[in-house]
């Protein structure tokens, strides 16, 4: 079965997604997620320029070739743009060969190993009673675990705190530059135990909490943090510090016993070499678009498992339902599945991605339609162009870049 033709298909429903459509001399198409917040045209180029003309005319059934090939014979590899552009090439081949079996994709990754998936929500308010009543919501949609993020005293705004709980899903700040924020980082560290203490408080001491400190912290720092929250007995506490430096995760360990999660921002098994193997984490963060696709991340889950270390895979609102799709079938069938973030997605977003995973009781399933499960309107893809916007900039009070 030969690749006959490849599109990049760039829409923006609320946020800008980018999607690889794959087509077979059989008349077989596949998906793939590459969207890269607030890099995403770089993507497409890669894709446009450098990869779809490598595509036509391979065997669609040879994907692990597919994928060396495009990795090692680039010579440079690594980074999100490369990793984003082989994932979207890795999944859409996957829907293909699944579509091609005439089953869904976890059938093809060895059969289901539960009956649903575990996710958790996100709850987030300018200040505690706004948190509270977000948590509530969450509840109510039936979430076991949520993730818990407040506006901090003394700061205007803050990344991943949103003034809307309603299903249009706050938009990044669109313009050509980035959006500038303040941050105090003893600001945030006094608050941030007291807002879990509200919340158990509230809610007590079973529902799973979980919270993001989107790497802000020295490794001191989040030492700190994580031994003030070990009483609330948090989840897990999410990419403490940059893990780039991964021996600073040491010194975390040896300081907390709180559950840490990293590597959102990873996009190879490299990336975790020391973090595994020193079992300085608990959870791997990775997602399927921005690590390469349904290969590496499988054969890294499987890695991690031999540490006993679980998956948490990324699920932001700038995955697409193409990349969380794969998401959701990769969870129900990796034996040590930790946990699934899931955002959700704008109605029109879900008019554009129509697919078949399900969210019943704050569970995923990803269904049994064959491949992954996604069918894109590429009409009503191209009534929603794409617009220039980025994740926001921090800086300190003395005009300082802060890390992210």
């Amino acid at each position: 079965m030969k690749i006959v033709d490849a599109k990049v298909v760039v829409t923006s429903p609320g946020r800008n997604f980018v999607t690889l459509k794959v087509t077979t001399d059989e008349g077989l198409t596949g998906l793939g997620d590459a969207t890269l917040n607030g890099r995403e045209l770089a993507v497409v180029s890669y894709l446009e320029d450098h990869v779809v003309p490598l595509l036509i005319g391979l065997d669609a059934h040879r994907i692990e070739d597919t994928w060396q090939s495009l990795y090692r014979g680039a010579y440079w590899r690594r980074g999100p743009v490369t990793m984003a552009a082989i994932a979207a090439v890795d999944v859409a081949l996957w829907d293909i060969k699944a579509k091609a079996a005439g089953l869904p994709l976890y059938q093809l990754l060895g059969g289901a190993s539960r009956d649903r998936i575990r996710t958790y929500g996100h709850a987030e308010g300018r200040d505690l009673p706004e948190l509270l009543d977000s948590v509530r919501a969450r509840l109510s949609q039936g979430f076991p675990a949520i993730r818990i993020q407040t506006g901090i005293p003394g700061l205007t705004s803050v990344y991943g705190v949103h003034t809307t709980d309603t299903d249009d899903k706050p938009v990044p700040h669109q313009g050509a530059k980035p959006l500038v924020e303040d941050w105090d980082t003893e600001a945030y560290l006094r608050h941030i135990p007291r807002v879990f203490e509200a919340v158990r408080a509230e809610f007590g001491p079973e529902l799973a909490l979980l919270h993001d400190a989107h790497h802000r912290l020295t490794p001191i720092q989040a030492a700190r943090l994580g031994q003030e929250l070990e009483p609330y007995r948090p989840f897990w506490l999410e990419d403490c510090t940059p893990a780039e430096n991964q021996e600073a995760l040491r010194l975390v360990r040896r300081h907390t016993s709180v559950p840490l999660a990293i590597g959102e921002v990873f996009n190879t098994v490299h990336d975790y070499q020391t973090l595994i193997t020193e079992q300085l984490i608990d959870y791997v963060r990775s997602a399927v678009t921005h690590f390469g696709g349904v290969t590496p991340l499988r054969k890294l889950f499987d890695f991690a498992a031999q540490y006993q270390i679980k998956s948490g895979i990324h699920g932001p609102e700038d995955i697409s339902p193409v990349g969380m799709a794969a998401a959701v079938h990769l969870d129900l069938a990796v034996h040590n599945f930790g946990i699934q973030e899931h955002s959700g997605h704008n109605a029109l977003t879900r008019e554009v991605f129509r697919h078949a995973y399900t969210f019943t009781d704050g569970h995923l399933h990803p269904g049994e339609a064959a491949g992954i499960g996604v069918e894109l309107d590429e009409d009503l893809a191209a009534a929603h162009p794409y617009r220039q916007a980025y994740l926001p900039v921090n800086r300190l009070h003395d005009g300082t870049v802060h890390d992210w």
